[in-house]
């Protein structure tokens, strides 16, 4: 299944609309149907039969005509029940939106997406850098972020272990240093959207990442982080709130996941302000703060020149001295 899109159900009233217009035309086709029975079958007992029964190659034309039919027909009905059966496990899911490769349809696909959706005071990142996420300019996010009041994001540490290993596992043109640009390019947009009067929180994890979660509204969408891979390339899924029964669909468990790891007190708080990353304990009081570098290499420590061993007697000193300069 390359892609995998249902409609929305969020619009209750265009939902009944489309399910009254198609009850409506089923009954049509049912009474012309049934009105038209007693001409056909007059037709085919009356006229069509005797051509086909006095002709042996109509007749065979005839029987493999309404065997393909039946072929056809059988099908259809074998797919229309496979995808009713995958809508309704779709929908158990809360599933609205998947696909697994990217391309310009997709992008289209996940646009058009996005405009259908209603604006929404708070969105939840949990991310890598975040630039393919808000921070660049044909990302997906860029502009619905702009609607929200309170933007809570978290990325991963480009200074932390796990981040030299994932980058390491990615192709060669993925160094620290472009890791490193592209974490501070996604820091400049959230600065910008302090600027716009938005509630925005920055928090830096440094375990190794395993999904790629953002909520926004009711919608939460998913991509599972591979080792080797960019996230870009991997699976997106898109599981919706349902509001007749919370319990049912995924979008509750991950919406959870991205709040355990919000509230774990191990991941600081970067300070746009200072630039600093706080520390705060199981409480929210702060503990301590730390220089956030961005990722990138330390500058080596000048080296300084070895002090000269004092003497008891100056005039040794005097003498050691010229005798190294005689050498």
């Amino acid at each position: 299944m390359g892609e995998f899109y249902l409609d929305l159900k969020f619009d209750r009233w265009g939902w009944g609309l489309r399910q009254a217009m198609l009850h409506v035309a089923i009954t049509l086709l049912a009474l012309g149907i049934a009105f038209s029975l007693p001409v056909a079958a007059q037709y085919i007992l009356y006229q069509w039969w005797p051509l086909v029964a006095a002709d042996a190659g109509l007749l065979l034309v005839s029987e493999i005509s309404l065997a393909a039919s039946l072929v056809v027909l059988l099908n259809m009905w074998r797919v229309a029940s496979e995808n009713h059966l995958k809508g309704r496990v779709a929908d158990t899911a809360s599933l609205v939106y998947a696909r697994h490769r990217r391309n310009w349809f997709t992008r289209w696909r996940e646009r058009s997406l996005i405009r259908k959706l209603p604006s929404s005071r708070d969105a939840c990142i949990l991310t890598l850098t975040g630039y393919d996420t808000f921070a660049g300019a044909d990302s997906l996010l860029r502009e619905p972020l702009r609607s929200a009041y309170e933007i809570r994001v978290m990325l991963l540490d480009p200074a932390a272990r796990s981040a030299a290993k994932r980058i390491n596992s990615l192709p060669d043109e993925i160094t620290q240093q472009s890791y490193a640009e592209e974490v501070q390019a996604s820091i400049a947009c959230l600065a910008e959207l302090r600027t716009l009067g938005k509630k925005v929180t920055l928090k830096f994890y440094d375990c190794e990442p395993f999904w790629k979660v953002v909520v926004l509204g009711d919608h939460v969408w998913v991509q599972y982080c591979h080792s080797g891979f960019e996230v870009k390339s991997e699976a997106e899924y898109v599981f919706a709130h349902n509001p007749d029964n919370p319990r049912l669909g995924l979008y509750v468990p991950f919406y959870m996941y991205f709040l355990e790891q919000w509230s774990d007190a191990r991941h600081p708080r970067y300070d746009f302000d200072t630039g600093e990353l706080v520390y705060c304990d199981g409480s929210g009081r702060e503990v301590r703060r730390a220089r956030f570098n961005g990722g990138k290499a330390r500058a080596p420590a000048l080296l300084q020149p070895k002090p000269e061993p004092l003497s008891v007697a100056g005039g040794a000193t005097h003498e050691t001295r010229e005798l190294q300069t005689t050498v």
